[in-house]
């Protein structure tokens, strides 16, 4: 299965251009580059993904898996949730998405009973450990996808980044 695996990571929409809002077009950009790298890993014979489940780019990679399991019923979703209560704080939309993805997925796995200083470390190395390639949205490399980019190398995954430039245009 890992040989045909790909996981996820990327910033929330705090650290992304536009605060990751869906209605700015650059932000659209980057969601479209996402889906088509999704798109390529699948013609790439890619069956199984990886979502970390955190806001912005592992919910909207999520969400797109989904839709293709609506069309490819060889496509599966595993959500890795670094912890069991991970999401019970989210409110409307994120909250919504959450669900809906956690749903649909073919397997949830909590990698750690509760929250503590290193689950999300923890989760981003379980998905690492179960993939062959990693789809990273990335500006900077000094935070948590920084950390999983260069595990990810450390492994010898296949690796295709995108690069999310904080500049805000004006």
């Amino acid at each position: 299965m890992k040989e045909k695996t790909v996981c996820f990571t990327g910033h929330r929409p705090e650290k992304l251009p536009f605060n990751g809002d869906i209605s700015i077009s650059e932000v659209k950009s980057l969601i479209s580059k996402l889906y088509a790298e999704i798109d390529r890993s699948v013609e790439q014979g890619y069956t199984t993904f990886i979502s970390g489940m955190a806001k912005g780019i592992d919910i909207w990679a999520a969400k797109y898996i989904v839709e293709l399991k609506t069309t490819n019923p060889q496509i599966k979703l595993i959500c890795a949730v670094p912890y069991k209560g991970f999401a019970s704080g989210w409110k409307g939309v994120d909250r919504w998405d959450y669900g809906w993805i956690t749903d649909h997925a073919d397997q949830i796995v909590y990698v750690s009973e509760k929250y503590s200083p290193y689950c999300m470390k923890k989760r981003n190395e379980y998905m690492v450990d179960r993939s062959a390639k990693l789809i990273a949205v990335v500006s900077d490399y000094s935070s948590g996808t920084g950390q999983t980019i260069r595990f990810a190398e450390k492994n010898k995954l296949e690796m295709f980044i995108i690069p999310a430039l904080m500049e805000k245009l004006t």
